[in-house]
């Protein structure tokens, strides 16, 4: 991924350091992180892009830091390829930081961001309905809910909406 991150009023989404990447793998915690990161997920993403590092491009996954504080307090990425046009998002805030909007703030970010990549004119998620908290954020984040079952449901954002 290149060295640019997107920033909003209170995130900066930036790339995942090889060393940070190690440092999960490792149960190594650095100093510029929150006292609760990584979270689960953020060790799944960790392990996932150390074996398959071409998830880290532009397009790729990204750490959530609080501008102010300069701490990483979650991450967020896109599963790239597009298929048929469409990306999926995923993301997560430690606990410690729930709350404060983050969550909404970085899937708009990048969720704006994805739909200037080539070939993209869909993004989506899909959340568990057992998880009003991510349902919320969609929501916030502008994301509309289009389909689901009685588990789940499924958000998108699409070009020009």
């Amino acid at each position: 991924m290149t060295g640019a991150g997107l920033t909003t009023d209170r995130l900066l989404l930036r790339p995942w350091s090889s060393a940070e990447l190690a440092a999960v793998g490792d149960g190594e915690r650095l100093a510029d992180w929150a006292e609760d990161f990584p979270a689960e997920g953020d060790g799944v993403i960790a392990g996932f892009l150390s074996a398959h590092p071409e998830g880290l491009h532009p397009y790729g996954h990204r750490l959530i830091v609080e501008r102010d504080s300069g701490l990483v307090v979650g991450s967020i990425g896109l599963f790239w390829p597009p298929r048929d046009g469409a990306l999926e998002v995923g993301y997560g805030v430690v606990p410690s930081r729930r709350g404060r909007g983050y969550a909404p703030e970085a899937v708009r970010a990048v969720v704006e961001h994805a739909l200037t990549g080539p070939d993209v004119h869909t993004v989506y998620a899909t959340v568990e309905l057992s998880n009003p908290a991510s349902v919320r954020v969609l929501e916030k984040a502008g994301l509309r809910r289009r389909s689901g079952d009685a588990t789940t449901a499924r958000f998108r954002a699409v070009a020009g909406d």
